[in-house]
């Protein structure tokens, strides 16, 4: 093709493939390093560990494509706008990839390594993300309804304006994810399963968690002023940080939290800053509520503290 031999370990470096027509190609460790690969067709191509570095595949169409383990991190390929649905991406090198606006939805992405990735904007619903590194990965407007997060690094990942409703992020690590408060929108993670998961300092500052399961999650110093925790299960929760010596503590900020008919059997909030947060028919059998600040909330039987 345009003089080009492909089969798989072709060296295929610097090649110009612009929409070529490569469905169901085997590519599988091929080296195609800075190839331009712009509006391919690839669909249920196999490219098992290929070299993608720096590779162009804008808009290409990856469909059901064969990407377990390939490397198109480092520099980082660029996969914007690309069609991903159902590939398998399972333990893929996408480090600093450009995966803006990419539908990754169903993708297998087990293992995956996302640190810095861009997936503005990218559909991953129902996309399986166990174990998928997404340290400091750029999250904004994501679509990941549905997905499988469990034991996924999501430290200091942006997931402002990002849909998580029904997520399953189980076992995740959350630490210092957040949202941009310069940006009006809010993060979704209505139903989502957030059970054991660490969301230590995360700013999710105005969240959607209605009806999710925070069972067990580590809420250490968690931002959740103005979230919605309507049905939201938080039994067993730890919202409280306090050092090895007691010399400080810091609290989970839960001010203005709509934390009607929760579920906070057991948990400990101990300090919290409650301040003007609706705990109607919330469940507080068992709370830690020492020291909490509790002014102008609403109370579980619906009369306000003063």
């Amino acid at each position: 093709m345009n003089g080009y031999k492909i089969e798989a370990d072709a060296d295929l470096a610097d090649a110009n493939l612009r929409g070529a027509n490569l469905y169901r190609a085997d590519l599988a460790d091929a080296n195609l390093a800075d190839a331009n690969l712009a509006d391919a067709n690839l669909k249920d191509a196999k490219l098992y560990r290929a070299n993608l570095e720096r590779a162009n595949l804008e808009r290409a169409n990856l469909s059901g494509a064969k990407l377990s383990c390939a490397g198109l991190g480092d520099d980082g390929a660029n996969l914007k706008g690309a069609n991903l649905k159902g590939a398998n991406l399972s333990g893929a090198d996408l480090k600093d990839t450009n995966l803006a606006d990419a539908d990754l939805k169903d993708a297998n992405l087990w293992r995956a390594n996302l640190i810095d990735a861009n997936l503005h904007r990218a559909d991953l619903s129902g996309a399986d993300l166990m174990y998928a590194n997404l340290k400091q990965a750029n999250l904004r407007g994501a679509n990941l309804r549905g997905a499988n997060l469990v034991w996924a690094d999501l430290w200091n990942a942006d997931l402002t304006g990002a849909d998580l409703t029904g997520a399953d992020l189980r076992l995740a690590k959350l630490e210092h994810a957040y949202r941009d408060d310069e940006f009006k929108v809010i993060v979704r993670l209505d139903g989502a399963n957030l059970e054991g998961a660490n969301l230590m300092y995360a700013n999710l500052k105005g969240a959607n968690l209605m009806y999710a399961n925070l069972r067990g999650a580590n809420l250490k110093q968690v931002n959740l002023s103005g979230a919605n925790l309507e049905g939201a299960d938080l039994r067993s929760a730890n919202l409280k940080l306090t050092d090895r010596n007691d010399e400080f503590k810091v609290i989970a900020c839960l001010e203005r939290a709509n934390l009607t008919g929760a579920n906070l059997k057991g948990t400990n909030l101990c300090q919290a800053d409650l301040l003007g947060a609706n705990l109607s028919g919330a469940n507080l059998s068992g709370a830690n509520l020492a020291d909490a600040n509790l002014e102008g909330t609403t109370m579980p039987d619906g009369t306000k503290h003063d």
